[in-house]
C-alpha cells in the first residue's frame, strides 16, 4: 500500500509541480527590445484594428447584414486569438521571463487551439455565406435570417469547445519528465507531446483527426462556395457585374489562403515530432500576420466599411 501511494505522488508531483520553459526565438535574443516594441505596436495595431470592425459593424445601420454579423464574430475571435499568445511573448522579449506553469500552459493551449478551431468554422461560414449571397440572391435574405446567423456563430464556438476539450483533456493527464524545455514560443500541443513520458500515440492520432476535421470542413467548404461562386460570376453578361460580385469576395479569399497555407503545415502531420523546428516560423503567420492584415485587408478593400468609417470621423470631428 505505501509503495503504491509513493507511485501516486510521484506521478502526481511530475504532472502539478512542474514548469515549462518556452525558448522562444534563440537567434534573436540579443533583440529583445527592438522584438518587444515591434510585437507590441503589431499586437496594438491588431486588437485596434479588429476592435474598430466590431465597432463600426456593430453601430453602423448600413451594416446590419449577416456578412457583418460574421465578420464581427471573427474580429472578435482574432482579438481574443492573438492574446493568448503575445503577451507572454512580449513578456519573454521584454523581461527575459521564458517560465510558464503547467495549469496555465494547459490553458494557454486550450485556448489557441479553441479560438483558433472557432475561427476556421467562421471561415466556413463566412463562405457559404458568399455562396448564398451571390448563387442563391433572391432565397438569400430568407435562408440568413438573424436567427440562422446566430445559431451558426453559436455551433462554431460549441463545436470546437467539444472537439479541443477531448484532446486538451487527454493532453493534461500525461506524465512530464526529463526536459521541460518547450521549443516554441507558447505552449504548442505538438511540443507539449514531445516532452512527455507517456504513451502518446492515441493522443497524436486524435490530435490529427481533430485538425482534419476543422481544417477540411472549411477547405471543403470554401472550395464548393467558390467554385459555385467563380461559375456564377463567369455567366453575369456585364464586366461591372463580375467586377462587383467578386470583389465582395475577394478579401475572404486573400484571408483563406494566408490562414490555411500555414495550418495546413502545421497541423496536418500525423507525426507531431516531425513538425517541432519548422513550426515557430510559420506560427508567427497565424499568431502575428494575420491578425494584423485581417482588418487591413476587410476595410482597404470594402467600400461600404470605407464609407462607414467616413461617416464615423465626420460624427467625432463635429462633437469636437
Amino acid at each position: 500500500m505505501a509503495k503504491e501511494v509513493e507511485v501516486m505522488m510521484k506521478a502526481w508531483n511530475e504532472t502539478t509541480v512542474l514548469e515549462f520553459v518556452l525558448e522562444g526565438f534563440l537567434v534573436a535574443q540579443h533583440l529583445g527590445k527592438v522584438l518587444f516594441l515591434v510585437h507590441l505596436l503589431v499586437y496594438l495595431a491588431s486588437v485596434t484594428g479588429n476592435t474598430l470592425i466590431i465597432a463600426i459593424t456593430w453601430t453602423d445601420p448600413r451594416l446590419q447584414t449577416p456578412m457583418y454579423f460574421f465578420l464581427r464574430s471573427f474580429s472578435f475571435c482574432e482579438c481574443c486569438f492573438i492574446s493568448t499568445v503575445i503577451p507572454k511573448l512580449l513578456a519573454i522579449f521584454l523581461f527575459g521571463d521564458r517560465t510558464i506553469h503547467f495549469t496555465p500552459c494547459i490553458i494557454q493551449a486550450f485556448s489557441f487551439l479553441f479560438l483558433g478551431s472557432t475561427i476556421f468554422f467562421h471561415m466556413a461560414v463566412m463562405s457559404l455565406d458568399r455562396y448564398l449571397a451571390i448563387c442563391k440572391p433572391l432565397r438569400y435574405p430568407a435562408i440568413m435570417n438573424p436567427r440562422v446567423c446566430f445559431l451558426l456563430v453559436f455551433f462554431s464556438y460549441v463545436l470546437s469547445f467539444i472537439l479541443v476539450t477531448g484532446v486538451i483533456l487527454r493532453l493534461s493527464r500525461l506524465s512530464f519528465c526529463g526536459s521541460n524545455v518547450i521549443p516554441h514560443f507558447f505552449c504548442d500541443l505538438g511540443s507539449l507531446i514531445h516532452l512527455s513520458c507517456s504513451d502518446t500515440k492515441s493522443l497524436e492520432s486524435m490530435a490529427f483527426s481533430v485538425a482534419v476535421v476543422v481544417l477540411f470542413t472549411s477547405v471543403l467548404a470554401a472550395i464548393f462556395a467558390y467554385s459555385n461562386i467563380l461559375i456564377s460570376i463567369m455567366r453575369l453578361p456585364l464586366a461591372k457585374d463580375r467586377q462587383k460580385a467578386f470583389s465582395t469576395c475577394s478579401s475572404h479569399l486573400i484571408v483563406l489562403s494566408l490562414m490555411y497555407g500555414s495550418c495546413v503545415f502545421i497541423y496536418v502531420k500525423p507525426k507531431q515530432v516531425s513538425r517541432l523546428e519548422s513550426n515557430r516560423e510559420a506560427a508567427l503567420v497565424n499568431t502575428v500576420v494575420t491578425p494584423l492584415l485581417n482588418p487591413v485587408i476587410y476595410t482597404l478593400r470594402n467600400k461600404q466599411v470605407h464609407q462607414a468609417l467616413r461617416d464615423a470621423l465626420s460624427r467625432v470631428n463635429l462633437r469636437k
